[in-house]
């Protein structure tokens, strides 16, 4: 048994080795695609202009020196040591962070928050290595006096959600200048091969045919020619570790001599202002990796610190070493433009190391543009960006998605910069100030989570602040001096960004407040029966509102105009919680609004930030199960699971409900025959065979089979009978669309953020049936002027 117990264990150790290895490979494609291609550039961007290298090569092991050290500190030490730690349920990117220090110290900027929220097992989860398993902080100490002030103080948490969405906007300002200075560096190879004069006619046409080509297959998906971006992504580490131990050895094996710090001193005495200013250009070395931290959850830790460790971190040193050996060779290269990776290149080779550096710069300008649609999808989920369609290229890869109006948008952006800069420097002083912002970012929140969620000492989050903050806010004034050659670009389309986010989220939360104010009660609704004579219709009406209490005003507004509503009525909210993923378990949180007899019910479904919505039909199926397995489980007295949400004004009860696939028993929704079997189990099931294609549409054919059991009270079989009914007639979903104008004696800012710039979000960008995917022909839109 022992043996055969310790035969077992290696199986398992083998299978999951297997699995990271697998993990670590795919990554390359994914994570490292980015920061694999920034040889093609730093070196041009650091000697064009602002220094000249000497027969003494002190600039050139000084620059040396620097690449070493920064790639060795940031994404080594800083990322794959301690912020690739501060996962929030095995996602990460600055929302992650947000997310977590939202959940430990209660500072979330989603209106709708609920404590039942905070029931929700990824809630609970620390997945950090926290001491305390449920998240809670001890009331002592600094981390208990800086969880109190961020709480007590609004003006705080607003400043943190700023921090958060000014990264937020660098990673969408990366994903414009990632693509077009990766692509326009690769394409710089033609250079060689022909004439000063004539080179420039070739690269920016290439350049842009090359972006075209990439942003028109996003719709596709990746997932077709994924499997190839890991093999060319390793092919290219293979290419450049392996030229650059060939110039090594064959121009100046004595280069190892640059990887001391000394050389760093030299270079900024001898050079001065023209060094620091240089030092924009060396930052390059390091752009994409923020993008070990914000691809996490498609990959583990281990996965990419094993490939960083192991392939990305020597081959990069082994390629920026090799060009400074052959430079150290070459001191006067005939013209600036030729100080590049490719003349560093054996001239036998330079052909096929374009096509490889070309394919390298495509794989790694998809991954930004992936990540960029991933992060907008993050902010629209927690409120702070306009809804926007998203679609979900892959059914298998969680998180390949495409975001149309986005995607034509960065590629117009892209196209721009291309075209308006023309030359690597302009183009790597723009990527350089939007890549170190969004690590000062990171820097400054990873501060707090280390106090507030690690528990950890204060002077341990000073020093990473100290230490990691100033080296990137050296990179980030050297970045900024050079605002009018290119670093306007990236704080320009930031203004934007931010302005339309906070504008949408101030709009947004006064909308919501409208709502809690004007919102009626349960008892004025069933009032109306008599003085209005409502009539019932058959049917399920679905009322979508944000309010997690109370009688939306538009559904108020609705019916004392149209005096009738379905004889099955669920007041729906679709929220979203500052965790990545929801367990389908927990999916929705259901209770009763009035007496029975009324069949009105409230419904809660929540989504984590990067959970996948549902279509209408299987959502629609869902929900219709989840309220019959809560007034089975209500009927059943079977309440263990009931959490009680206190504080609303009818002190509704509400029960965790998961999805049909989650009941052991119960309810279920079954696709396929309507015959009985007489040897079921006593359960109450609903039949509704669903078509497998949304446009082919077949009429819903909905039965519970309820058994001849006293353990089912005739009241109960009854109103599982009329929802049966109700969902044969048919589901309405009725919307608010409501139009937002600032009160009259408003002050200039709000008129003009709400009456301007709120309204003009709404307008020109998708409605509220983008987040509930309700289709068309059963959609009924209320509209209502909502004066704030």
């Amino acid at each position: 048994m022992d043996v055969e117990s310790g035969s077992c264990q290696n199986s398992v150790k083998k299978e999951s080795w297997r699995t990271v290895l697998t993990l670590a490979f795919q990554s390359l494609g994914v994570v490292y695609g980015d920061l694999s291609i920034s040889p093609l550039y730093v070196y041009k961007s650091t000697f064009a202009e602002d220094i000249h290298h000497s027969e003494t090569n002190e600039e050139i092991f000084g620059v040396l020196s620097f690449i070493f050290w920064t790639i060795t500190l940031v994404p080594l030490f800083k990322y794959v040591f301690i912020v690739l730690r501060a996962d929030d349920n095995g996602e990460g990117g600055t929302f992650a962070l947000y997310s977590l220090l939202c959940r430990h110290a209660r500072v979330n900027s989603l209106p709708s928050c609920q404590l039942a929220d905070e029931q929700l097992i990824e809630y609970k989860t620390d997945s950090i290595g926290s001491s305390s398993s449920s998240g809670m902080i001890p009331q002592s100490g600094f981390a208990a006096g800086l969880k109190s002030t961020l709480e007590k103080h609004g003006v705080l948490q607003k400043i943190l959600l700023v921090l958060a969405l000014i990264g937020t906007c660098m990673v969408i300002g990366d994903g414009v200048l990632t693509p077009a200075i990766s692509v326009f560096s690769a394409v710089s190879g033609v250079e060689l091969s022909m004439s000063k004069e004539h080179h420039k006619y070739i690269e920016v046409p290439a350049a842009c045919i090359i972006l075209i080509g990439l942003f028109a297959l996003q719709h596709y998906g990746t997932h077709r020619v994924g499997f190839l971006f890991a093999p060319v992504i390793l092919l290219w580490l293979i290419c450049i570790s392996s030229i650059g131990l060939y110039n090594i050895l064959h121009w100046n094996p004595r280069v190892y001599q640059a990887l001391s710090p000394y050389y760093m001193y030299k270079f900024l005495k001898k050079t001065q202002s023209r060094g620091w200013m240089s030092l924009g250009g060396i930052l390059l070395c390091i752009t994409g990796s923020e993008a070990m931290f914000a691809d996490l959850g498609h990959f583990s830790q281990l996965s990419i610190k094993i490939a960083f460790t192991s392939l990305v971190y020597p081959s990069l040193i082994l390629a920026y070493m090799g060009q400074a050996a052959y430079l150290s060779q070459h001191h006067f290269i005939e013209s600036e433009y030729r100080i590049g990776f490719y003349v560093s290149v054996p001239e036998k080779l330079r052909w096929p190391v374009l096509v490889i550096a070309i394919l390298a710069a495509v794989v790694g300008s998809q991954a930004i543009i992936t990540g960029t649609f991933s992060i907008i999808k993050q902010c629209s989920a927690l409120g702070c960006f306009p809804k926007v369609k998203i679609v979900h290229t892959s059914s298998k890869i969680h998180g390949q998605i495409y975001i149309p109006e986005i995607n034509w948008l960065l590629m117009i952006l892209c196209l721009a910069v291309t075209i308006g800069f023309r030359d690597t420097k302009r183009l790597g002083n723009a990527s350089g100030l939007a890549v170190i912002t969004v690590m000062l970012v990171t820097t400054c929140l990873m501060s707090l989570v280390i106090v507030l969620c690690w528990h950890r000492s204060v002077f341990f989050a000073i020093a990473f602040v100290v230490f990691f903050g100033t080296i990137e806010s050296l990179y980030f004034s050297a970045s900024l001096i050079k605002f009018l050659e290119g670093a306007w670009v990236p704080i320009a389309l930031s203004l934007c960004f931010l302005s339309a986010m906070c504008t949408w989220h101030y709009g947004t939360l006064k909308r919501y407040e409208f709502d809690v104010q004007n919102k009626v009660s349960v008892n004025w609704l069933l009032s109306l029966g008599e003085t209005l004579g409502i009539k019932r219709v058959r049917g399920i009406g679905l009322i979508h509102t944000e309010l997690v209490s109370g009688v939306p005003t538009i559904f108020s507004h609705f019916v004392t105009n149209l005096p009738a509503f379905h004889q099955v009525l669920v007041f729906l909210c679709v929220k979203s919680v500052p965790v990545p993923h929801v367990r389908p378990e927990e999916r929705f949180l259901v209770g009763r609004m009035g007496p029975k007899q009324f069949r009105m019910y409230r419904c809660i479904v929540r989504y984590g930030y990067r959970d996948v919505h549902k279509d209408d039909i299987e959502f629609e199926g869902d929900l219709v199960c989840s309220i019959a397995e809560f007034i089975r489980s209500e009927a059943a007295t079977t309440a263990a699971a009931a959490a009680e949400i206190n504080g609303e004004e009818e002190d509704e009860r509400m029960s965790v409900v998961g999805t049909c696939s989650t009941y052991m028993q119960g309810i279920e929704d079954h696709d396929g025959s309507d015959h009985d079997d007489p040897d079921k189990p006593e359960t109450s099931e609903i039949r509704s065979p669903k078509p497998k294609k949304k446009k082919s549409k077949v009429k819903k054919k909905v039965r519970f089979v309820v058994p001849e059991t006293p353990k089912i009270e005739k009241e109960t079989r009854e109103e599982l009978m009329e929802l049966t009914e109700a969902r044969e007639g048919g589901v309405a979903y009725i919307m608010g669309n409501a139009y937002m104008k600032a009160k009259h004696g408003s002050g200039l800012v709000k008129r003009l953020a709400i009456n301007v710039g709120y309204e003009f979000l709404r307008r020109n960008t998708r409605g509220p049936r983008t987040a509930l995917t309700s289709p068309h022909a059963s959609t009924l839109e209320v509209g209502m002027i909502y004066h704030v």
